[in-house]
């Protein structure tokens, strides 16, 4: 594998950051870390970079150790949430300056500002100093200046947090079009489910300073192997196995009650028929979100929430609603018990 981690411990004092991660990365993927704060994610970039020493472990690039190697000599780009851009500087002498620092012929120079300038769709911003730049412009140089070397690895620290949610979408796909067309190995954190899947060749799933699952957007969404990862992609009910209507010969052990069902894959029913796998609740908020309407239902003493296609003018607070919930859209999942 181009970059690998491996067995990678780091810990602040008393308080374990990292935990015996190990992970490979291959020559031209993109990657997402993506977990809540305090999960590891920052500090293990931050270890790729070269910006912190693990405890333990190594990282290597094509098989070469990193441990040692400053920060500077890594030939890593870096792009942080905070544009970090001299004020003092023009767009253009911003991104110059880092070449300039790794003894770039100067004749090398203008014409890589000009190229990388055309990548990020500022090159008539080339003169003009940060504070007269918008969030987005700003950021679009920061990318620029950490692709002006030509870096063999792309670091990203939640670039996007930042900005607000149309820019957001809008450097989403820019950032994934350049990666594409570059083909240059990418690790980006981030806390957003709908950035990861959306950019990432594979999303890393961390919690407490360990990885919980690695896969791309469909495994991560169809195929959560904790609880953990069911909750933080995308949405899902927990339901006892008696809920859901598993027979009692199907059910996991009493330890691990709980199954998950993704709430789109709940499905409405004829109040009055005689279906054995009916369940009966009240309609408790019904939201219409655009392209679906959000429907909480109260079955006995537990939530259910459903995700319908469309506008539902028929269902209303208070109503009764009948619902089944479909064998094959039941996730077993570790540590599910409440």
């Amino acid at each position: 594998m181009f970059l690998t981690l491996r067995n990678i411990s780091k810990r602040f004092g008393a308080v374990p950051a990292l935990n015996d991660v190990t992970l490979a990365i291959g020559e031209g993927e993109f990657v997402c870390f993506l977990g809540p704060s305090g999960c590891g994610k920052t500090t293990l970039l931050r270890v790729i970079a070269g910006l912190e020493s693990p405890d333990a472990g190594e990282v290597l690039q094509s098989g070469a150790s990193l441990l040692g190697v400053p920060a500077r000599l890594r030939n890593f780009g870096i792009v942080f949430q905070s544009y970090s851009l001299f004020p003092n500087m023009s767009v253009a002498r911003n991104i110059g300056y880092g070449l300039e620092c790794r003894k770039w012929p100067k004749e090398a120079i203008a014409p890589r500002i000009d190229e990388v300038l055309a990548l990020v769709h500022l090159r008539d911003q080339a003169a003009k100093y940060p504070h007269q730049l918008s969030g987005g412009q700003q950021q679009r140089v920061a990318l620029a200046r950490a692709l002006a070397p030509k870096p063999t690895v792309l670091l990203l620290d939640e670039p996007l947090s930042a900005l607000d949610a149309k820019v957001r979408d809008e450097l989403r796909a820019e950032i994934k079009d350049l990666q594409t067309a570059l083909r240059v190995t990418t690790v980006m954190v981030t806390h957003d489910q709908h950035e990861a899947m959306e950019m990432a060749d594979r999303i890393v799933v961390m919690n407490a300073g360990v990885i919980e699952q690695v896969g791309d957007a469909v495994d991560l969404y169809d195929r959560p192997v904790s609880r953990f990862v069911a909750e933080f992609i995308g949405r899902m009910n927990l339901v006892r196995q008696s809920v859901a209507r598993i027979p009692p010969a199907e059910r996991q052990a009493e330890a691990d009650p709980y199954v998950g069902i993704r709430p789109e894959h709940i499905e409405l029913i004829d109040a009055n028929g005689a279906q054995s796998d009916a369940l009966l609740g009240r309609i408790e908020k019904c939201v219409f979100l655009g392209s679906f309407t959000r429907i909480t239902l109260k079955v006995d003493d537990r939530k259910l929430m459903l995700e319908l296609r469309g506008r539902r003018t028929d269902l209303v607070v208070g109503a009764t609603l009948a619902v089944r919930i479909p064998a094959a859209a039941i996730h077993r999942l570790q540590d599910a018990t409440r």
